[in-house]
């Protein structure tokens, strides 16, 4: 048995957008939490935080309110009051729109860099919770008391090596996730051959309220995501064996090519900024759940960006584990208790297999090329534009697929009662 004394109740490894939320959701807590990030927040570039674009479900604005974050986010928050979807070169369409559901919006959209800001600026009002950065996880050993996390901490020849002792590790860090592994959970991968290209793009026309989804068996989905500042984030799926050249191109080129996958919805594309490449890929953990261990967001799935959900399903992910945690710790419980991770485990299993086979679906159904297809994809936008109670259903995807909605995302701290 393990005689070493806890350090620390909850280590989250990874300190993006889903760690830092975490962390923030836990503050109020007795625990004692600490955050491990190998780029100290605002000393330069977070991979986590950069120009992005990421679409926000009204869950997950309401649990940045919650949290206390929205404040710094909505001023560069558009809110989404119509989603346009479209098959290139079909007939068919559909518009989805709020004022039609009696929503007062469908979404938010936001840049990463702005979420995850607001969200680091929240956690420094709380110094409770322990920030190590710059800091990286060399080795990991979990066992039936505690878990022993091996880090190098500073940078250089300043590198240090330490070893934190915690009752729960929370692996936060991503789809290659050295925590996941070295809890021996394992994973499954569907590779779908493509690439998402996503950059900031300007068109004649100003961006607005209105976000769109264009599908393209050829051509690949493009989703185009209204800025606050009047432009565009584009995320283009292509051919992996065509990614290199399409994102390499010089600008009028790649333009051109994008003008013509897309159509003239937004009128020319006259800029295009940075692109950035990522491969596409379904990865799930097969397990959330280890010995004192609990993977989230990334590390237990990554998505295809066609439904604009991964980081949605992420803040589910921490809004029922800060839910437990906050139960456990108002009864004087074990944190990395295996009864609370079994109810973790149990408590998304719903939520996750359903966002993962509703967004796997969605690409497979555009990516059909049997003769008839797309004509029947056309005819399918078409009656679903004309079904009030369709668009109704397929708004509150969004909330998850689960039977009951977390705390925060109804509005309330995790630790609150019913």
């Amino acid at each position: 048995m393990n005689q070493q004394a806890a350090q620390t109740d909850v280590l989250i490894v990874g300190g993006g957008m889903v760690g830092a939320s975490l962390g923030l959701a836990l503050a109020a807590t007795s625990l004692r939490v600490t955050i491990i990030e190998p780029v100290l927040p605002g000393s330069g570039p977070q991979p986590s935080f950069d120009d992005r674009c990421t679409a926000l479900a009204n869950g997950s604005r309401r649990m940045l309110e919650t949290l206390g974050a929205w404040p710094a986010i909505a001023p560069h928050a558009v809110s989404i009051q119509t989603i346009h979807v479209s098959d290139a070169g079909r007939f068919g369409s559909a518009r989805i729109e709020a004022a039609a559901l009696q929503m007062p919006a469908l979404g938010h959209t936001a840049p990463n860099r702005a979420i995850g800001a607001a969200l680091w600026q929240q956690l420094r009002s709380h110094p409770q919770v322990q920030l190590i950065a710059p800091a990286r996880v060399i080795d990991a050993r979990m066992d039936a008391d505690s878990a022993q996390i091996r880090l190098l901490t500073g940078s250089g020849s300043d590198a240090t090596e330490q070893t934190l002792v915690t009752r729960l590790v929370v692996a936060a860090d991503g789809d290659r996730s050295l925590i996941r592994e070295r809890a021996g959970l394992g994973v499954t991968e569907l590779d779908y051959e493509q690439v998402a290209i996503v950059a900031n793009v300007v068109a004649e026309r100003r961006a607005t309220s209105v976000a769109f989804e264009r599908f393209g068996a050829a051509a690949g989905p493009i989703a185009l995501l209204p800025r606050p500042d009047g432009h565009y984030t584009v995320v283009w799926c292509v051919a992996r064996s065509i990614a290199e050249t399409v994102a390499g191109q010089p600008e009028p080129d790649f333009l051109r090519d994008l003008q013509q996958a897309f159509g003239w919805r937004v009128g020319a594309f006259t800029r295009v900024g940075q692109r950035a490449t990522y491969p596409l890929r379904l990865r799930r953990a097969m397990q959330l759940t280890g010995q004192r261990t609990v993977v989230v967001g990334n590390a237990a799935q990554s998505l295809h960006p066609v439904a604009g959900q991964g980081f949605n399903l992420g803040l589910r992910d921490v809004a029922t584990l800060a839910e437990l945690l906050a139960a456990a710790s108002g009864n004087g419980a074990d944190p990395g208790a295996e009864e609370l991770l079994a109810s973790y485990q149990s408590q998304r299993l719903q939520d996750r297999a359903g966002m993962m086979s509703f967004t796997d679906g969605l690409v497979r159904m555009f990516a059909l090329s049997f003769p008839g297809a797309a004509t029947l994809r056309s005819a399918g936008l078409l009656l679903f534009d004309a079904l009030p109670a369709a668009k109704r259903g397929l708004s509150g995807v969004s909330w998850g697929f689960g039977a009951r909605t977390p705390r925060l995302l109804r509005g309330m701290p995790a630790g609150s009662e019913r």
